[in-house]
């Protein structure tokens, strides 16, 4: 594989002179539309006004926001000064933004109103009451002495914080020389963005990644998709989480494509912005391509301009899969498999894999990527066929957790092996399948279960639109199988008619002992199901029912 060996700023200048009136980002819902070269200007006028603000290379900069049209503006501009961008999850509380921002010793927060039921401006405000009383530039927070600037992504001014206009315009009209000094002097090696943890499984942790890292992981995922410059990629996934970062923009920019974005998901704006636009591909979880197939109007839109796209995040039903073929004309439908810490993909299906191997496997490595099945208990590596954590190595590997020394060494090893958490298994033809996490592998009276097997089992009974399973507390056996459903819309499934299913077929200790019926699962903002927060209603339930064993 020959790597890019450049920086973010490198690569989007080199594709401006190239492609200066193409479409690098389209907002189909409100008929915006920056080309390359329009793009790269606005991305220099933000990055000089930064310089000009006060923000000096090194320094970390957060970008609290969905979608927004700006919010490539920042993380390229960030990346032209050297300034490094904390990706902040849109889903996130006043706790969680407090932890990140003196964790992540973020010196300038760029936020927009809100998200939902959040209003971010007030958060703000509470935590840094000292906005509404110090000079711009200049805040002295109580809780967060390095923070230093608020800039609000929008035309409205709020008391303390610099609005997003003014910034361009004073970078437009201010001398660029130091910052082009500044950029001459950046490496590809340096982090250009950290990313926190999505926090399934406990704190979050700032995931530090270098322009080497995530832009050879985008050119080998877009390899994959055989992405070209007539490409136009749709993308509902959050730009906060490296799924809409680096398999998407990442990807696009390398391959010199289109990305149609849209700011929050929204399966009737999906499916009307792959038809205004002939999107050749479409990215999302499972779970949104469930809700954009089952949506009452998908029959009235014209999906024939797609050709390929990305499922990641959890497992894909097998009907599912075929749906997406069958119904949204994706024949080239790519999995993806990795982690934030691996920049984040290790394997993915190819274009012309089969249906079978779409479903049952998560592909194989991309190329300049070591993956391997190891044991976690010897470290040794596991012949074909063998249970074992998924271990990798390569250009993509994180440089660490930011400030958190001991739980890089834990998680990276001496030889620079990855070590994920996840349980996996490798086939004879090199195509890896995920089993489940390491915590998350159910033992049963000593027997090992892997929650993915039966997941997958119970996706064939029909009525069963959605299923997770994981561990139950027993006093008898440790743990037992919890199955947790949601039914297809008027159909009506019993508790023992789910172990009806599965008796003669499954083994018997991977029967579910208990069936919980939900209307919907606990989910992450970038839709990764919480299972960790599935085992606690589990067990509660099981309490307030008086079945436990």
């Amino acid at each position: 594989m020959e790597y890019i060996e450049k920086t973010l700023g490198e690569v989007l200048r080199e594709k401006a002179k190239l492609h200066p009136d193409r479409g690098f980002l389209i907002y189909a819902d409100r008929s915006l539309c920056f080309t390359y070269a329009e793009f790269d200007k606005r991305v220099d006028n933000l990055a000089n006004g930064f310089l000009n603000m006060g923000l000096k290379k090194g320094d970390h900069v957060g970008i609290w926001a969905t979608n927004v049209p700006d919010w490539n503006t920042v993380l390229f501009a960030c990346a032209r000064l050297g300034l490094v961008s904390i990706t902040v999850n849109t889903a996130y509380k006043i706790h969680e933004l407090e932890y990140v921002l003196k964790q992540s010793d973020m010196v300038c927060l760029c936020v927009i109103d809100g998200w939902r039921d959040s209003d971010y401006i007030a958060m703000v405000n509470e935590l840094i009451p000292e906005l509404k009383t110090s000079q711009r530039g200049n805040i002295n927070s109580a809780i967060s002495p390095l923070l230093k600037y608020v800039v609000y992504i929008g035309q409205q001014k709020h008391r303390g914080m610099y609005s997003f206009n003014e910034i361009l315009l004073l970078g437009q009209h201010s001398d660029d020389t130091e910052f082009r000094k500044v950029e001459a002097s950046l490496d590809c090696n340096e982090v250009v963005n950290m990313q926190y943890t999505s926090g399934t499984t406990g704190f979050p942790k700032g995931v530090m990644l270098t322009h080497r890292n995530i832009l050879n992981n985008g050119l080998g995922i877009g390899d994959n998709q055989r992405l070209g410059e007539k490409d136009i990629v749709c993308l509902p996934v959050p730009l906060f989480h490296c799924f809409g970062l680096v398999l998407g923009m990442m990807a696009v920019l390398t391959h010199g494509s289109t990305a149609a974005i849209i700011e929050w998901f929204d399966p009737l704006l999906v499916l009307a912005t792959i038809q205004k636009e002939k999107c050749t591909a479409v990215y999302g979880v499972p779970t949104m391509f469930i809700a954009v197939l089952n949506h009452p109007m998908f029959k009235m839109f014209d999906l024939g301009s797609l050709r390929t796209g990305i499922m990641a995040g959890s497992p894909c039903p097998i009907e599912t899969m075929r749906q997406v073929i069958d119904l949204m004309h994706m024949n080239e439908v790519t999995i993806c498999y990795g982690l934030t810490e691996s920049s984040p993909v290790m394997t993915q299906t190819r274009f012309n894999d089969s249906i079978e191997i779409k479903v049952e496997t998560v592909g194989s490595p991309l190329p300049g990527v070591e993956v391997t099945i190891r044991n976690p208990e010897t470290d040794e590596e596991c012949p074909d066929g063998v249970h074992g954590e998924f271990c990798c190595r390569g250009y993509n590997i994180m440089k660490g957790y930011y400030k958190m020394p001991e739980a890089t060494a834990q998680c990276i090893d001496r030889d620079g092996w990855l070590h994920s958490g996840d349980l996996g298994v490798k086939d004879k033809n090199g195509n890896f399948r995920v089993t489940g996490r390491i915590k998350d592998m159910i033992i049963r009276g000593g027997e090992n279960v892997y929650p993915k097997e039966i997941e997958d089992f119970l996706y064939t009974m029909p009525g069963i639109k959605d299923v997770q399973v994981a561990g139950i507390a027993s006093k008898k056996y440790g743990e037992e199988v919890g199955a947790f459903i949601i039914l297809q819309p008027n159909i009506t499934i019993k508790e023992e008619d789910v172990r009806d299913f599965c008796r003669g077929k499954i083994s018997r200790y991977k029967i579910p002992k208990y069936v919980f019926f939900m209307e919907s699962f606990p989910v992450t903002a970038s839709g990764k199901i919480q299972k960790y927060q599935l085992r606690e209603q589990g067990i509660k339930m099981v309490k307030e029912q008086g079945t436990g064993t």
